[in-house]
């Protein structure tokens, strides 16, 4: 290495040490690692502006790869001109926001050289060094200085963006481009440099917005606008002639509404609640992993992306925008209920991107339509949006029914607008321990839902004394709305919706469609995690106590029968042992051990296991069909295929329905296959001829054949209650609802006699459901006087659920009935 050559090296490494003092960087973007780059090639890097620092910081960063760096690559001469090159020039005007694209020369430089030989090929990977998150979006005097684009260009603006901004370095990689592949045909290096110079535009445009996302209006402007849109001033036109009211008194009204709902973005409290969450994560968790997320950073640069996670804590939104914004990904504006714009908090929260909408507002058309109005300016913007299709929390572990009403807005808005694509991604959240766990006891067994207040928010500081375990978020399959109405209503993009106020006939039924498509796929993104394996099986022990040996082995063995039949592509499964989950579960309180000389007893108390069902409901849908296939084979020891094919066929459709699973009855059958061939080389079940017969009831296996039965029992045994409530009562002579509140004080009454210490099994929702699933079935009819008939059409459910349940079980719930 000549002199030159190592004072320049130095010099470099020097420089970039005192940089790296000032700042602190996270890489986001594409996983480099798996990107598919040959560090043997040669690399060069696309810079949106020419700057000395983002090279700096392009240099350190690429070295953490392992790759030869730019500097290294430059000292070499390898290739002719620089290993960076810029794809816009900084405007003269200072006060111009974009920059002016251009052609950098170099690169029609290294095009020529990569054209004169045959098998020449350059890696281009774009790059995007982010001094701070949207710096140019703050309100303030320094947010021209500071810029990501460096308007003012000049190195003293950049020294300022680093001290200021410099310890929220963000760096953005892109996966490569193949200029090789770019140049296709082409013989001309300036054609090839115009054509990646094009392309690497359009690039940065889509980075852009799938990490800060699209501009909105000033909050107060857009605030203002509101009043004068199409849909709020139309209820205004009909309020004044209905109830002879002022406009400007409705117009004022329409203002306070948008002040009160919309959302105020600000990166400065961004930036605190980083740090407060860093911290808050740190102290509580010990870890959250991410899963499935490289599918989403593709969608999002087109896309219009609404998230829709389960719900099962006020943790959900704040940890699902701090992953977001840590993957390099735009934040969403999130629906939050009116009820957490609390004093302080509240604040907080608008300016973490929540908008806050009312309850209901069904009766009141102003406030619906300003509300409207809103979601639209989002949506038609580009702006992610984060809202729970649930509604509420999850108070019992399961998935609920879906509230279709934010989606209902989604169509709507979409109808009259879709040109910028929408795209539905499902977050499930999968907690080893929720904070509202207290609370969720207390309403369980009665008491009424408290309002939140700050005192409440300070109150949980106490919990941070305490471990919550690891958190899974897993990203789902994406809904298309476009494809998905394209498969249910071909045409619906060239009907005219103005006279309908862009609510066709066809939107509800569409709509619930949706939600249900939309619940299912949060339901096939589930993971599993140590404390739910614990709780599906200590729960189906007697008494909710098993010997230490035979939890673990079996723990174990659920986990090895989803590893062989996974629920879908996406779940997943906990590492380690048994002995460390349940050594884990003691340490959350989740589990007690009693010592004993001949081996230790795990057991449950009161509240650990009713705890403890919040946990297994989590997961009871990925265990719903084996279960049920287990059920079938307990209590009929001798079944063929076709028994138990039949037999699924009628059940399934009431477990479809209640716990939101996602096989169709086409594959419907295949799945039942897989599993009974898994049961068979688990040796819980043998085959001969076309029967299968269980394990012998003194075998190793059995009771884990058994303990698979009992997670779907209390469902079965819930569906029996009603149906024998009903033909008790007989054909004409109970209502819908009646027959909901009776069966749902007959479980609530089995329950306290019984000890069935779960509360969903007297949950009304779920008597709802079955009821709804009973008439769509067509086996029960609601005539128009609200009563339920019903004819021999039943029987084939009461015949196999008589069959399924064992007889004192059934002639306890005839008896109580």
């Amino acid at each position: 290495m000549s002199v030159i050559r190592k004072v320049r090296t130095s010099l470099i490494s020097w420089q970039q040490k005192i940089l790296y003092r000032l700042i602190k960087t996270k890489v986001i973007g594409a996983d480099m690692k798996s990107s598919g780059i040959d560090p043997e090639k040669p690399i060069i890097y696309a810079m949106q502006y020419p700057s000395y620092a983002e090279q700096m910081v392009i240099d350190k960063e690429v070295s953490k790869f392992g790759w030869r760096t730019p500097f290294q690559q430059l000292l070499s001469k390898s290739l002719p001109g620089r290993p960076f090159f810029s794809v816009y020039k900084r405007p003269g005007n200072p006060f111009r926001k974009d920059g002016v694209p251009i052609v950098a020369r170099q690169m029609q430089r290294q095009a020529e050289w990569m054209l004169a030989e045959k098998g020449r090929d350059i890696q281009v990977v774009p790059v995007r060094v982010m001094w701070g998150r949207a710096p140019e979006r703050e309100r303030s005097f320094l947010r021209i200085w500071l810029q990501n684009s460096g308007a003012l260009g000049s190195r003293l603006m950049t020294f300022f963006a680093v001290m200021f901004n410099g310890r929220n370095t963000f760096v953005h990689f892109s996966q490569p481009l193949s200029l090789r592949e770019l140049a296709g045909d082409a013989s001309s290096a300036e054609i090839v440099a115009r054509k990646l110079s094009r392309v690497l535009r359009v690039h940065n445009r889509q980075v852009t917005n799938s990490v800060l996302g699209p501009e909105l209006s000033h909050r107060r402007t857009l605030v203002h606008q509101i009043p004068n849109r199409p849909l709020v001033r139309q209820v205004i036109d009909e309020e004044i002639e209905q109830k002879a009211t002022s406009r400007d008194r409705l117009q004022a009204q329409a203002l306070k509404y948008a002040d009160e709902i919309a959302s105020n973005i600000s990166y400065t409290n961004v930036r605190f609640l980083d740090h407060l969450l860093t911290w808050v994560w740190n102290k509580i968790y010990n870890g959250t992993e991410i899963h499935n997320l490289e599918p989403l950073k593709e969608v999002s640069k087109d896309n219009t992306i609404i998230y829709v996670p389960c719900h099962r804590s006020h943790i959900d939104y704040l940890l699902l925008s701090y992953v977001l914004y840590h993957k390099g990904l735009q934040l969403p504006h999130i629906a939050a209920g009116i009820n957490l714009n609390m004093p302080v908090v509240g604040s907080i929260l608008r300016r973490g991107g929540a908008f806050f909408m009312r309850r209901t507002f069904r009766d009141n058309r102003l406030y619906a339509a300003v509300f409207d109005e809103y979601l639209h300016s989002v949506f038609t913007h580009g702006y992610s949006t984060e809202y729970f299709v649930e509604g509420g929390r999850s108070r019992t572990g399961r998935t609920l029914s879906p509230k279709a009403g934010m989606l209902a807005m989604t169509l709507r808005s979409y109808l009259r607008d879709s040109r910028k694509p929408i795209i539905f991604v499902p977050v499930y959240t999968g907690y080893e321990k929720v904070f509202e766990e207290k609370s969720y006891l207390g309403e369980l067994r009665g008491k009424t839902k408290k309002k939140e207040s700050l005192l409440d928010v300070l109150g949980t500081l106490r919990s941070f004394k305490k471990s919550f375990g690891k958190v899974n978020v897993t990203f789902g399959e994406p809904v298309h709305l476009t494809e998905f109405l394209n498969e249910r209503r071909p045409g619906w993009d060239t009907e005219d919706y103005s006279d309908t106020s862009f609510r066709p006939d066809w939107a509800p039924a569409m709509v619930d469609q949706l939600a249900r498509r939309v619940t299912t796929e949060i339901n096939r993104a589930a993971s599993v995690n140590p404390i739910n394996l614990i709780a599906m099986t200590i729960l189906s022990a007697p008494r909710q106590a098993m010997d230490e040996t035979q939890l673990v082995r079996q723990m174990e063995a659920y986990r090895d029968l989803l590893a062989m039949a996974p629920y879908t592509d996406m779940t997943v499964l906990p590492q380690g042992h048994g002995k460390d989950w349940l050594a884990h579960a003691e340490e959350l309180d989740t589990v007690s051990r009693s010592k004993h000389a001949m081996g230790d007893l795990i057991q449950t108390n009161e509240r650990q296991a009713v705890t403890l069902t919040y946990y297994r409901n989590n997961i009871l849908h990925i265990f719903a069909l084996p279960s049920l296939i287990a059920c079938l084979l307990l209590n009929n020891r001798r079944n063929s295929f076709e028994d138990i094919r039949s037999h699924c066929h009628v059940l399934y459709p009431f477990l479809k329905a209640e716990l939101f699973l996602h096989w169709e009855k086409d594959t419907l059958d295949k799945a039942i296959s897989h599993w009974l061939d898994v049961f068979c080389q688990r040796g819980y079940i043998t085959q001969n001829g076309d029967y299968y017969h269980c394990a012998d009831s003194d075998s190793e296996q059995f009771p884990h054949l058994q303990g698979m039965a009992e997670h779907i029992m209390q469902t079965l045994q819930r569906y029996f209650l009603a149906t024998s409530r009903l033909q008790k009562q007989g054909s004409g002579n109970i209502s819908a609802a009646q027959l909901e509140e009776q069966s749902t004080l007959l479980a609530q009454r089995l329950s306290l006699l019984y000890g069935i210490n779960a509360p969903e099994f007297f949950d009304k929702a779920l008597f709802r459901t079955l009821i709804q699933e009973l008439i769509r079935a067509e086996m029960i009819s609601e005539g128009q006087d609200g009563t339920l008939s019903f004819d021999e059409g039943l029987n084939p459910l009461t015949d196999i659920l008589e069959n399924v349940l064992n007889g004192a079980l059934r002639q306890t719930i005839l008896s109580s009935i």
